[in-house]
């Protein structure tokens, strides 16, 4: 059976969409669903953007012209994202993380469309919890992990953990989201899938998928 067949609407009738959403959801003219989406209570999707297959909108959650996100990305309540936020596939986004655009906002002084918004880069696998700040302009590395509370004003390398205002490195995480210990020759193996990291140089590479 077609992904189309298999989804319900509102009302347990079928949905030819392909998608979910909710009653209360506005989804302007325009913008681009993949199948299998949920967007759910309160939801505003702006016409110019674009969300891959299979992700998953909690209530409250505004997504702005020009964002795009890849494949199976989770957006939990109370979320904005506004123009410049690009996520890749399996992205977390943890409830009432703030994004930004702009780096110097005044009311009176108009900054708005390019040349004034910076874009910030999520890589495939990122988890940001809850309340966090993401300043703009940054790019967050594959499977990085960022802490609750934190406000990130500088990129993050691949698979580290930060945490703290502002955001510092902390440590580092396996795709599979558990801390790394690594040995004196810079490996380590993550507990759960077994993947085996290497640490050179102040960075983290994935040297077999387990």
């Amino acid at each position: 059976m077609s992904a189309e067949i298999l989804l319900t609407n509102f009302f347990g009738m079928p949905d030819t969409s392909g998608y979910y959403a909710h009653p209360t959801a506005v989804l302007d003219e325009g913008c681009r669903i993949g199948a299998g989406c949920r967007i759910w209570h309160f939801c505003h999707v702006s016409a110019g953007a674009e969300l891959g297959p299979e992700c998953s909108l909690g209530q409250n959650v505004f997504v702005a012209d020009g964002v795009t996100l890849g494949r199976n990305v989770k957006v939990q309540n109370n979320v904005s994202l506004y123009a410049g936020v690009e996520c890749a596939d399996d992205v977390f986004i943890g409830p009432s993380v703030v994004f930004t655009n702009v780096r110097n906002p005044r009311a009176a002084v108009p900054r708005r469309g390019p040349g004034h918004y910076q874009p910030t880069r999520l890589a495939q696998g990122v988890s940001i919890g809850a309340n966090s700040t993401i300043v703009c302009g940054v790019t967050v590395g594959e499977y990085a992990f960022i802490g609750a509370g934190s406000v990130v004003t500088r990129d993050v390398p691949a698979y580290a953990l930060v945490y703290g205002n502002p955001a510092r490195l902390r440590g580092w995480m396996s795709a599979q989201g558990h801390r790394l210990a690594f040995d004196e020759a810079g490996r380590a193996a993550c507990p759960e899938g077994q993947e085996r990291y290497q640490l050179t140089d102040g960075r983290v590479s994935r040297i077999s998928p387990g």
